[in-house]
Protein backbone atom coordinates (compact mmCIF):
# COMPACT_ATOMS: atom_id res chain seq x y z
CA UNK A 1 0.00 0.00 0.00
CA UNK A 2 3.22 2.13 0.37
CA UNK A 3 4.12 1.90 -3.04
CA UNK A 4 0.22 3.08 -4.48
CA UNK A 5 0.79 6.37 -1.82
CA UNK A 6 4.02 7.25 -3.35
CA UNK A 7 2.57 7.17 -6.34
CA UNK A 8 -0.34 8.56 -6.18
CA UNK A 9 1.50 11.84 -4.81
CA UNK A 10 3.52 12.19 -7.68
CA UNK A 11 1.60 14.07 -9.83
CA UNK A 12 -1.73 16.27 -9.84
CA UNK A 13 -3.25 13.45 -11.33
CA UNK A 14 -2.97 9.59 -11.12
CA UNK A 15 -4.99 7.04 -12.41
CA UNK A 16 -4.41 2.98 -12.11
CA UNK A 17 -5.68 1.23 -14.86
CA UNK A 18 -6.20 -2.03 -16.96
CA UNK A 19 -5.16 -1.62 -20.69
CA UNK A 20 -8.40 -3.43 -21.42
CA UNK A 21 -10.56 -1.71 -19.84
CA UNK A 22 -13.51 0.03 -21.10
CA UNK A 23 -13.89 2.43 -18.10
CA UNK A 24 -10.52 3.01 -17.34
CA UNK A 25 -10.24 4.37 -21.15
CA UNK A 26 -13.36 6.45 -20.53
CA UNK A 27 -11.78 8.26 -17.47
CA UNK A 28 -8.67 8.98 -19.22
CA UNK A 29 -10.52 10.11 -22.05
CA UNK A 30 -12.08 12.24 -19.61
CA UNK A 31 -9.05 13.50 -18.09
CA UNK A 32 -7.14 13.76 -21.85
CA UNK A 33 -10.58 15.78 -23.11
CA UNK A 34 -10.23 18.56 -20.05
CA UNK A 35 -6.06 18.85 -20.80
CA UNK A 36 -5.10 17.21 -17.67
CA UNK A 37 -2.24 14.79 -18.15
CA UNK A 38 -2.49 11.85 -15.46
CA UNK A 39 0.06 9.70 -14.69
CA UNK A 40 -1.27 6.31 -15.45
CA UNK A 41 -0.40 2.62 -14.47
CA UNK A 42 -1.60 0.19 -16.66
CA UNK A 43 -1.17 -2.31 -13.99
CA UNK A 44 -1.57 -5.34 -16.56
CA UNK A 45 1.62 -3.93 -18.43
CA UNK A 46 3.88 -2.67 -15.38
CA UNK A 47 6.36 -4.86 -13.72
CA UNK A 48 4.48 -6.12 -9.89
CA UNK A 49 1.25 -4.58 -11.51
CA UNK A 50 -0.06 -7.49 -9.91
CA UNK A 51 0.81 -6.42 -6.58
CA UNK A 52 -0.48 -2.80 -6.92
CA UNK A 53 -3.75 -4.15 -8.01
CA UNK A 54 -4.05 -6.14 -4.70
CA UNK A 55 -3.01 -2.99 -2.76
CA UNK A 56 -5.99 -1.58 -4.04
CA UNK A 57 -8.38 -3.94 -3.60
CA UNK A 58 -7.02 -4.29 0.15
CA UNK A 59 -8.30 0.40 -0.04
CA UNK A 60 -11.81 -1.01 -1.01
CA UNK A 61 -11.20 -0.47 -4.66
CA UNK A 62 -14.09 -2.67 -6.16
CA UNK A 63 -13.26 -3.33 -9.26
CA UNK A 64 -9.55 -2.83 -8.41
CA UNK A 65 -9.11 -0.44 -11.64
CA UNK A 66 -9.73 2.59 -12.58
CA UNK A 67 -8.75 4.10 -9.68
CA UNK A 68 -8.14 8.46 -9.33
CA UNK A 69 -5.92 10.11 -7.13
CA UNK A 70 -6.44 13.79 -7.43
CA UNK A 71 -3.85 16.00 -5.40
CA UNK A 72 -2.06 12.81 -3.84
CA UNK A 73 -5.96 12.19 -2.22
CA UNK A 74 -8.36 9.39 -3.47
CA UNK A 75 -10.86 10.02 -5.43
CA UNK A 76 -12.28 6.85 -6.03
CA UNK A 77 -13.30 4.77 -9.49
CA UNK A 78 -15.43 5.47 -12.68
CA UNK A 79 -18.51 6.09 -10.69
CA UNK A 80 -17.27 8.48 -8.06
CA UNK A 81 -15.16 10.88 -11.19
CA UNK A 82 -18.06 10.67 -12.99
CA UNK A 83 -20.48 11.94 -10.30
CA UNK A 84 -17.65 14.68 -9.48
CA UNK A 85 -18.19 15.49 -13.08
CA UNK A 86 -21.70 15.86 -12.98
CA UNK A 87 -21.93 17.81 -10.26
CA UNK A 88 -19.36 20.19 -11.37
CA UNK A 89 -16.78 19.18 -8.62
CA UNK A 90 -14.27 17.84 -11.08
CA UNK A 91 -12.45 20.65 -12.64
CA UNK A 92 -12.46 23.03 -9.19
CA UNK A 93 -10.61 19.60 -7.24
CA UNK A 94 -8.47 19.39 -10.86
CA UNK A 95 -7.22 23.44 -10.50
CA UNK A 96 -6.60 23.22 -7.04
CA UNK A 97 -4.69 20.42 -7.26
CA UNK A 98 -2.42 22.15 -9.99
CA UNK A 99 -3.81 19.99 -12.98
CA UNK A 100 -5.58 22.50 -14.65
CA UNK A 101 -5.36 26.97 -14.72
Amino acid sequence: MEKVTKLASERPVVIFSKSSCCMCHTIKTLFYEFGVNPAVYELDEIPRGRELEQALLRLGCSPSVPVVYIGGEFVGGANEVMSLHLNRSLIPMLRRAGALW
